[in-house]
């Protein structure tokens, strides 16, 4: 199915660019004139998973983080979040709640957790030293308009 609008971008692994991420996600999405809660879901599952690259994917040092978002019919976005970082060994156990790879204690556990909650299909599909891909898809409640 060919997409009604899509999106491509890319930029570096730094945890200031997640605000970038959530926010340039965000606009793209507002031709569809979402409601604020629909956004905000949005935002947030963005900011886990771009937190996910910096934090995880590539630790230590800047890779890249590409992001994919399409509109497709019937208000239906699906937003890929890729890196090349380190890859994850186990994702079954990745996705349980509180668990964390960081060095030290002060994350949570929660990011594939928060973004199954606030989206309707979340898949992650990853290969240790090649990267991982976080797609997610939402269905919101408003229509495509004439843009």
């Amino acid at each position: 199915m060919k997409p009604q609008n899509e999106m491509d971008m890319s930029f570096e692994s730094r945890s200031s660019n997640e605000a970038f991420a959530r926010c340039a996600v965000a606009a793209f999405l507002t031709q569809l004139d979402p409601t604020v809660s629909e956004l905000n879901d949005i935002k947030t599952a963005v900011s886990e998973a771009v937190t996910n690259c910096v934090v995880h994917a590539y630790r230590d040092t800047i890779g890249k983080v590409y992001i994919n978002v399409k509109i497709e019919e019937n208000s239906l976005i699906t937003i890929k979040i890729r890196d090349k970082g380190c890859g994850i060994e186990n994702i079954k156990r990745a996705m349980e709640p509180l668990f964390t790879t960081a060095p030290s204690d002060e994350r949570a556990g929660l990011g594939f957790a928060v973004m199954e909650s606030f989206t309707d299909k979340l898949k992650v599909s990853s290969k240790v030293g090649k990267g991982t891909t976080v797609t997610f898809q939402k269905r919101l409640s408003c229509r495509v308009g004439n843009g």
